[in-house]
């Protein structure tokens, strides 16, 4: 079915704010074509037909969908034509996927930025592609209509033929493509009035077909950003400093370096936007050079303002923030938090951990920069391809209409390829040289160097009446803050104080769908953490922490209330108010882990619990309904065997179903991974885990077993790449308190701290 091998364009859409455009454009993040000659004027053959910038339909039939969100495995584009398809009326053997440009035609007015991450994709994307879809749908059949003399009216369309039931007559996409009848354009007005299929209509939809990406990936000839080859490129190998952030070079001594045969230059990164500081990157004939190069350098650094930072005093400031009363800002504020525990029948409060974590994608980092006159080309697999433009511009020293980014297939993202640092060595080296340069990351580079989820700290306080009924939580969460490090003011959330902006992607999920009447986040950012390791969104975001705290919590909660915490959940889950709706599916959400599950219907070996955490990652706003029930042992040692996971999810409108399964099943790992393997430490200033020897994540002796059910409502489809990973860590830490007794508040969660729970 899929004998064709896919073409790879660079990038494109996301993020469904248009004030973010705006935004952009004031700080300086313009990305573009604009007044630049030769630039983006044959993307398609003039002979195809393009109802939308988004797919065009050669004159053979074959349509191509032009994917604006960035792949790294997760199969985005293949959602992208499926959805198209589906109102198209297209063949699924027709269909094919390319990667956008940066190129401004595809910064869509609707879709804002060209930004993959948080679970929007689909979410924010569906509703375009399939108006997009059914605007060629009717474009073709007045074509086809006026190619053979019929009433549009009468034409049907299904398996990319326009056909007259009536007459028997018919035409291809393809006849009506080379015909040249179909002409129509739509309004942005137009478009909206269009009416979409309801699900029961369905026949692409909801269907798991064949995965575009797939035979490309598998015969070799999807190109990832390492495999970008350009004549006459040499290659880059950084050193990097040992410090994470702030240090300097004072010298370099080259002299054992021109030894190495192929050596050209050592290039002291100058770097005006910030993101790298003390590197140093050398340039060689080949890479395996540019390495023997880069190991030979001798390198004096001024280790800087952060040469003394360790993990223990990140932390330390954390907690010392945390207990001045003027620190951060409120991002929830009802109600009379600290009133309702002057009258609480019980009191309880907790701190809640969480160490520094890598990405660490298989694909190391890499880009390839070569300028042709005044354009630099940048080319790279990138997440975040409206700011990473910029700081390729920024590198260079050029405007950023002068940019123009090739999007390719990443080998693993998660986050990591939201920042744009790798781009920065191989633009300033290619500028140095006046060739092409490919740099490529060692991993030791990529993870002393990561822009990690932040080392977090968290105090919760929560007050019960007489009955056992919650009535008052107060939650200060306390870290870096990765999102305002961007300086994009349009990411960032005015308080519910009125004292300034806060970074929102640091306190997502601590505003939950349980029914509190007084209940208080304060979001408090720690500049040292902030300077000294400066982060980024590992998958899962701010709910990766804030569930580990809020769902600990609530089942602490139900403990001292002596109620079962699934049932406990399930009244906090009323509905009331400002919770409507979303408390009702994540009940049921919960409900179905439960059951599937077979939570309370049967007793478990001594040692043995389940435990039970339910979730609406990513935003309140953009929410994916998600419960998991772990079921662990417990030895007496400490040791903790996390035996099953049960996962369930609300997706609203699922396209691809195996997809759905698969992305919630690695996301589950995921949150297994972070909840008992990972962890990485700061010592001076430096990352301590240079590879995975020393950063240990989830080993495949080490997965459970795996149980998914995905609920599929009709609904506005949700996201799935990162909600399952929010859930697990609270789950296991739940049952792990209900086989042993043993509460754990930090994580990664150890033997150690479970035995000594034990004994406490």
């Amino acid at each position: 079915m899929n004998k064709h091998v896919n073409n790879v364009a660079p990038e494109a859409t996301d993020l469904s704010r248009r004030s973010f455009l705006v935004g952009t454009a004031a700080t300086g993040l313009v990305l573009g074509y604009a007044g630049v000659p030769g630039i983006g004027e044959a993307l398609a053959a003039p002979s195809n037909f393009e109802p939308s910038v988004w797919y065009a339909i050669a004159p053979d039939g074959l349509v191509t969908v032009t994917c604006g969100k960035a792949d790294m495995g997760q199969h985005i584009a293949s959602t992208m034509a499926q959805i198209v398809a589906e109102e198209l009326g297209a063949k699924w053997s027709d269909m094919r996927v390319q990667l956008a440009s940066n190129d401004p035609k595809f910064n869509d007015p609707v879709l804002g930025a060209q930004i993959t991450g948080g679970s929007w994709s689909t979410m924010m994307n569906f509703e375009a592609m399939s108006r997009a879809g059914a605007a060629g749908r009717m474009a073709l059949t007045e074509g086809a209509a006026a190619a053979m003399g019929l009433p549009a009216s009468e034409l049907v369309v299904r398996d990319s033929m326009v056909s007259h039931p009536k007459s028997k007559k018919s035409m291809s996409f393809a006849d009506v493509v080379k015909s040249g009848k179909a002409t129509k354009t739509f309004t942005p007005d137009e478009l909206k009035a269009i009416k979409l299929k309801t699900p029961d209509q369905y026949t692409m939809i909801g269907v798991s077909v064949p995965q575009l990406d797939i035979p490309s990936k598998t015969n070799g000839t999807a190109k990832y950003g390492i495999d970008v080859m350009l004549p006459g490129m040499a290659y880059g190998a950084v050193v990097t400093p040992p410090v994470r952030f702030g240090a300097t070079v004072k010298s370099v001594d080259d002299s054992a370096a021109k030894k190495v045969p192929g050596f050209i230059k050592a290039v002291t990164l100058d770097d005006k936007t910030g993101t790298t500081s003390g590197w140093v990157v050398a340039v060689a004939g080949t890479y395996a050079n540019a390495k023997k190069a880069a190991q030979a350098l001798k390198i004096a650094y001024d280790g800087g303002p952060n040469a003394k930072v360790s993990s223990q005093s990140l932390l330390d400031e954390a907690m010392r923030l945390q207990k001045q009363e003027d620190s951060g800002q409120f991002f929830v504020k009802d109600g009379d938090p600290a009133a309702a525990f002057g009258t609480a029948a019980k009191v309880l409060e907790a701190e809640y951990t969480t160490s520094i974590n890598i990405h660490a994608p298989m694909e190391p980092m890499n880009a390839t920069a070569e300028f042709k006159g005044e354009i630099l080309h940048i080319y790279s697999g990138n997440q975040f391809a409206t700011r990473s433009g910029a700081i390729a511009a920024g590198a260079a020293g050029i405007d950023p209409k002068f940019v123009v980014m090739h999007q390719m297939w990443l080998g693993g993202g998660f986050g990591r390829r939201l920042d744009a640092d790798m781009m920065i060595p191989a633009v300033q080296a290619a500028k140095a040289i006046g060739k092409p340069v490919k740099v490529i990351y060692t991993r030791e580079n990529d993870m002393t160097m990561d822009f990690s989820r932040p080392l977090t700290y968290q105090k919760v306080k929560a007050g019960v009446d007489g009955d056992g009924k919650l009535i008052a939580l107060s939650h200060d969460v306390v870290s870096a803050w990765p999102t305002q490090r961007w300086g994009i003011p349009d990411f960032l959330t005015p308080s519910v104080d009125k004292k300034g902006p806060l970074d929102s992607f640091t306190v997502n999920g601590a505003d939950f769908f349980y029914t509190v009447p007084n209940h208080h986040v304060r979001a408090i950012k720690n500049e040292m953490a902030h300077n000294a390791t400066p982060s980024g969104q590992l998958r899962s975001v701010a709910p990766g922490w804030t569930f580990w705290a809020v769902e600990s919590m609530i089942d602490e909660i139900a403990a001292a209330a002596g109620k079962d915490p699934a049932q406990f959940r399930i009244s906090l889950l009323d509905g009331a108010g400002k919770n409507d709706g979303g408390a009702q599916r994540l009940r049921n959400t919960l409900l179905a882990a439960m059951g599937l599950a077979g939570y309370g219907t049967r007793k478990l070996p001594k040692g043995e619990g389940m435990g039970v955490a339910c979730v609406s990652s990513q935003e309140r706003a953009t929410a994916s309904w998600t419960a998991c029930v772990a079921h662990v042992a417990v030895a007496p040692s400490g040791e903790v065997t996390v035996k099953k996971l049960t996962v369930a999810t609300d997706v609203g409108t699922q396209v691809h179903p195996d997809n759905i399964r698969a992305q919630v099943e690695g996301a589950a790992l995921w949150g297994l991974s972070l909840a008992m393997y990972e962890k990485a430490t700061l010592k001076d200033g430096g990352i301590e885990q240079t590879n995975f020897d020393s950063y240990t994540p989830l080993r495949m002796s080490q997965v459970p077993e795996v149980a998914i059910a995905v609920i599929a409502n009709g609904e506005k489809a949700t996201g799935v790449g990162e909600p399952a990973v929010t859930v697990i860590a609270p789950a296991i830490g739940n049952a792990i308190f209900n086989a042993s007794g043993a509460r754990v508040r930090a994580l990664p969660i150890t033997a150690e701290a479970v035995k000594g729970a034990m004994k406490a």
